[in-house]
């Protein structure tokens, strides 16, 4: 019988981020990154955590084949827990023979929840109500009613702020508090600095923000710039907040835990479930990054604090139709 959890991660960039759209131009920009359609908001899309977690839990585990689009080489990966987690395809008797099967755990799109953007006062974090508190956190003292040109501020201010190019009037005080596994030291060094703006304008104040760097091609044998290589791109900036969360689908019930001190794992924890599989890839991330230009310093992340985590068992086995397995993609 099916199990469902849900985490909530919450996420800081310690570098630039650039998940491209495939050398899409954007005004000024040569390579855009990616965004929610309705909002224009960059996110960093699920497939790309769910990519790089798998890569790196693959290497944990010491089974880098796991990781790839094929798992022809993996001898059992039923026993595997990289190819149990995120699913796999193995072929035999010359590719007239496939098994597959689909993960257990779905990685949804990271969005962003506080922005970083210089100020009078220095850098101070934009949000907006809605998405802290979809993500959340605790946002107390909130006006029934206040103007699209003032900003809300969880330090004390009567005169004007400026976000980037744009001045907002003060609309009064708030208070913000995390959810209580994330209030470590990374979140207090912020949370006296967070603006409150209109969702209707937090687009604009993102992308106005972003991120913009300049390169260009050098030619391998004169080792000088290549004429006309000149080029532009973007990303979500360091010290930017993310949400993202995960849910596990175990339908197939057969996960075998893998025990402390068992193929090097790290913390000598060991993994008693998909998701313990899917933290320690995402953990990988604040070393070994996820994106584009990571040779350029980019595409860090940590994660802040521990992830909430509901469980949805009890509520769903009630609606829930038996769910066997089949022979799905991954």
């Amino acid at each position: 019988m099916a199990i469902y959890k849900r985490r909530r991660y919450l996420f800081m960039t310690l570098d630039p981020v650039h998940i491209g759209t495939g050398g899409y131009r954007l005004g000024r920009v040569d390579n855009s990154i990616v965004r929610e359609p309705g909002t224009r908001v960059p996110k960093i899309p699920g497939t790309s955590l769910h990519g790089a977690a798998r890569s790196y839990a693959a290497q944990l585990y010491g089974t880098p084949e796991a990781a790839g689009q094929t798992h022809d080489e993996i001898e059992n990966p039923d026993k595997n827990p990289v190819c149990y987690t995120f699913g796999y395809i193995k072929k035999s008797n010359n590719g007239q023979d496939v098994k597959a099967y689909s993960g257990v755990v779905n990685v949804f799109d990271a969005h962003i929840v506080l922005f970083p953007v210089h100020s009078l006062v220095g850098p101070v974090w934009v949000g907006t109500v809605e998405r802290l508190r979809e993500a959340g956190f605790e946002v107390s003292d909130v006006p029934r009613e206040w103007a699209k040109d003032k900003v809300l501020l969880t330090f004390e201010r009567t005169d004007p702020l400026n976000l980037g190019w744009l001045m907002l009037n003060s609309g009064g005080q708030v208070t913000v508090n995390a959810p209580t596994n994330c209030q470590i030291d990374r979140w207090n060094a912020i949370k006296n600095k967070i603006a409150l703006v209109h969702e209707s304008i937090f687009s604009h104040i993102v992308n106005s923000n972003l991120e913009v760097r300049t390169s260009v091609s050098i030619n391998p044998e004169t080792g000088a710039a290549e004429d006309k290589a000149l080029f532009t791109y973007e990303a979500i900036p360091r010290a930017t907040f993310l949400t993202a969360e995960v849910v596990l689908d175990d339908y197939r019930a057969k996960f075998e835990p893998v025990p402390p001190n068992k193929n090097s794992l790290p913390s000598n924890a060991g993994w008693q479930s998909p998701l313990d599989v899917l933290d320690a890839g995402l953990r990988l991330i604040e070393w070994l990054g996820v994106g584009g230009m990571g040779t350029r310093g980019f595409g860090r992340i940590a994660i802040v604090g521990q992830p909430q985590e509901e469980d949805y068992g009890q509520q769903a086995n009630a609606a829930q139709s038996p769910c066997g397995e089949g022979a799905t993609t991954p």
